[in-house]
């Protein structure tokens, strides 16, 4: 992840698509990346999904994760996609839940300059002057924006306690069975 503490633009050849979203919104995407900024890069895609979202030339270069399962496979994929010159990175960041280890092990190790798509196809920089765009996007992510907040603060409260109830609970039943068995016969 580069370019976090700058709006300077990175010199590189081409754009890295993360596609952990639906397939919907790389479609959506791409002919507008292709149209405005982005139209002289060369996209590139990681995903997790079998053929190219439509919109992407036949020799797209793509990366499946399933091909790279293994730690070994997973460093060699980083060594790779850091030697392909990227200049841009953008994350599909919808509210679903596919690719997430992936994406941020992709963003945190390819030098470039990363950007966020949303599920509605907006896609704003990672970088300090949209520090406020970040924190309000990761709060209504993990559930901590309005009055879902104080429900998920209550339940991380009372996880300890509930917890410790069901393991006392645990050990009564079993001790008592214990008991019973040993001194019924």
């Amino acid at each position: 992840m580069r370019y976090i503490l700058s709006k300077r633009t990175p010199a590189g050849t081409r754009l890295l698509l993360v596609e952990s979203g639906s397939r919907s919104l790389a479609e959506g995407i791409i002919p507008h990346l292709q149209s405005d900024w982005a139209e002289s890069y060369e996209i590139d895609l990681i995903t997790c999904y079998g053929g190219l979202p439509a919109g992407l030339p036949e020799h797209t270069r793509v990366f499946r994760v399933a091909d790279y399962g293994s730690p070994e496979k997973r460093r060699e994929l980083v060594a790779e996609l850091r030697a392909r010159d990227y200049a841009y990175l953008g994350m599909i960041c919808s509210a679903e839940s596919i690719m997430t280890k992936w994406k941020w092990l992709v963003a945190l190790r390819v030098p470039a300059k990363v950007f966020i798509i949303n599920e509605n196809g907006d896609y704003f920089w990672m970088h300090r002057e949209n520090a406020a765009i970040l924190r309000e996007f990761a709060l209504v992510r993990m559930g901590l924006e309005g009055a879902g907040a104080i429900r998920t603060l209550g339940r991380l409260f009372a996880f300890p306690f509930t917890f410790l109830y069901l393991i006392l609970y645990a050990f009564t039943a079993h001790a008592g069975r214990a008991f019973r068995l040993k001194f019924k016969s």
